[in-house]
């Protein structure tokens, strides 16, 4: 059964929050757009890209049917103004993406029309990224493939006039992209980065995207959450996670009174999920498992959550939680960089031209907070070929099963129209939803299974 993670905060939150005082960018300076990026290092380096998405619907299912709650009430010139102070206050000289949906480009209310101004000051000011995001996360859910198309290309006008100057985005944010969609985005629009995917997500909020890697990769012309496997199947578009997740948490699926499988870095299931410093404990924890553990297996580290402007008026202390995490970050971690998300996924697009050679690995421990088990560990190699996941009581010395091995040489399709569950799950999937979903040793993998993982990670046939 679908569990909305706003329903599930319902009956946790404050609805009301304290009004905040603007800021005030000075008017006509400089595009820092204007200039052709130059991705920067990859390897050696850690990064945090960080979204907000300004919207009128919660779900903007096409132009004309909405879905979810109206949230035009909640946004306001204020709560982004605090909301952009509150960043850079954690964060001095980071760059931050805005999304906004169809009905937020065009709506022409004034608060509305004083957003987008604000966010075009930031872009010119800060260097911020403004883009679109189609659907308000699930368009594919909801949409043709042909009528996402058309939102995208029209959409892309739009915010070009609004900011000026020749501005194009480098980026879209998505939620979930069709690989049809994205292989448009990258051929016809000439974008090629997208937040295409949400990592693990399944029976939570609109729509299931489960089976897909966690960090950046080529999407196959098969199946957006399946990297390409060579030439012939190869999409030219940087597909991004949009949110990281707590791997203990994240192998549930949906949420209830015990845990939370999307809790990680986003605001929701956290800071505003979670009693007051608790939900800081566990960001931080998220993050050090890219930024510490991570970094040492991968030699560079990402970290991406979107916090939506919506939310400033859900909690009192919305924007003061956002600084002090920022904060925290950057003193534990100072030579992190806070880039948009088109700047990372072009850094990476120059490091990476195929999928050839990512080979990820990550190991985390739980937080113990709220789904996040503290005696167990998780271990996840990811690939162009494969991801295998396995799971261990480091408390009590148990061997790791297999809690997952989803494979990528195998065949794929998505979903022919729109619908809930554009997942990807074969052998054997995390959520433990289907009855063969049942974790094993890895040495009662089939031959074949357990020479496919021996050439990326034979250390892990020895588990």
């Amino acid at each position: 059964m679908e569990q909305n993670r706003r329903r599930f905060l319902g009956t946790t939150l404050a609805a009301t929050a304290a009004a905040t005082t603007g800021i005030s960018l000075a008017a006509g300076t400089e595009s820092r757009s204007r200039k052709p990026v130059k991705p920067g290092r990859l390897i050696g380096d850690r990064f945090l890209t960080f979204n907000t998405v300004v919207r009128v619907n919660q779900i903007e299912a096409t132009r004309s049917r909405l879905l979810g709650q109206d949230e035009a009430g909640l946004h306001t010139p204020e709560a982004a103004h605090a909301f952009r102070r509150a960043f850079e206050e954690g964060w001095p000289g980071g760059r931050m993406t805005w999304a906004f949906s169809w009905l937020a480009l065009q709506d022409v209310r004034e608060n509305y029309q004083a957003i987008r101004q604000f966010a075009v000051e930031c872009h010119r000011k800060y260097g911020d990224e403004i883009t679109f995001i189609p659907g308000g996360y699930f368009a594919n859910m909801y949409n043709s493939r042909q009528q996402v198309n058309a939102d995208i290309h029209e959409a892309l006008q739009i915010v070009s006039e609004l900011v000026g100057g020749g501005y194009r985005p480098r980026s879209i944010l998505a939620g979930f992209l069709s690989a049809t969609n994205q292989r448009y985005l990258a051929e016809k629009e000439g974008i090629h980065v997208c937040q295409g995917n949400i990592w693990s997500q399944y029976a939570i909020d609109n729509g299931d995207g489960e089976g897909s890697i966690s960090y950046p990769y080529y999407p196959s012309a098969e199946h957006f959450c399946k990297p390409a496997q060579g030439k012939a199947d190869f999409i030219d578009c940087v597909n991004l996670d949009g949110w990281t997740c707590d791997f203990v948490s994240a192998r549930r699926a949906g949420c209830d009174s015990t845990h939370n499988s999307r809790m990680g870095l986003g605001p929701i299931e956290t800071f505003m999920g979670l009693p007051p410093g608790v939900g800081l404990k566990e960001v931080m924890a998220t993050a050090a498992a890219h930024f510490d553990q991570g970094f040492d297996l991968n030699h560079f580290a990402w970290g991406t959550t979107c916090w939506e402007l919506s939310l400033i008026k859900l909690r009192d202390n919305f924007c003061d939680c956002l600084s002090q995490w920022l904060r925290e970050v950057r003193h534990r971690w100072p030579k992190a960089q806070c880039i948009t998300q088109g700047e990372f996924g072009l850094t990476w697009r120059e490091h990476f031209r195929d999928n050839s050679k990512i080979d990820y690995r990550f190991k985390q421990r739980g937080s113990g907070i709220f789904g996040s088990d503290a005696n167990l560990e998780i271990t996840w190699a990811m690939n162009k070929d494969f991801r295998l996941a396995l799971l261990r009581d480091w408390q009590a010395k148990t061997p790791g099963l297999v809690i997952d091995f989803t494979r990528y040489d195998l065949k794929a399709a998505e979903p022919e129209g729109p619908g809930r569950n554009w997942s990807l799950m074969n052998r054997l999937n995390q959520k433990g939803i289907r009855p063969q979903d049942k974790p094993l040793p890895i040495s009662d993998l089939s031959t074949e299974e357990r020479a496919i993982i021996a050439r990326h990670c034979p250390d892990l046939l020895r588990s």
